[in-house]
């Protein structure tokens, strides 16, 4: 059971699934926002109200999307900001569990 739990503080599993989990929860929030603040308001800004997702260029007989890449872009963009920024804020970067781990073995002899 010892190595168990020393393979998943070693390994970060528990944060690992802590992550998935917020991320999952983090990208409906970030999803919600874009679609329902940003679009409308990047609708009126480009002179046509409505859902930024759906704004196309036709040439030809293809249908160039660029409202749904620009919006799935500013998606991805914001949950980059939230990432880094909060990775930043909680001091995440200044972790290193495996001097803490090694710290507790150490305690531990």
């Amino acid at each position: 059971m010892k190595d168990f739990l020393l393979f998943v503080r070693t390994q970060g599993i528990v944060g690992l699934a802590t992550g998935f989990i917020l991320g999952g929860a983090i990208s409906k929030l970030v999803a919600s926002l874009v679609e329902d603040i940003i679009n409308p308001v990047l609708g009126i800004i480009l002179g046509k109200a409505g859902n930024l997702s759906s704004y196309s260029v036709w040439i030809g007989s293809a249908e160039i999307r660029w409202g749904n890449f620009l919006s799935i872009f500013i998606d991805f963009a914001v949950i980059a900001a939230i990432v880094y920024f909060g990775f930043k804020g909680l001091g995440l970067d200044k972790l290193d569990v495996k001097k803490m781990v090694e710290a507790d073995l150490k305690k531990k002899k």
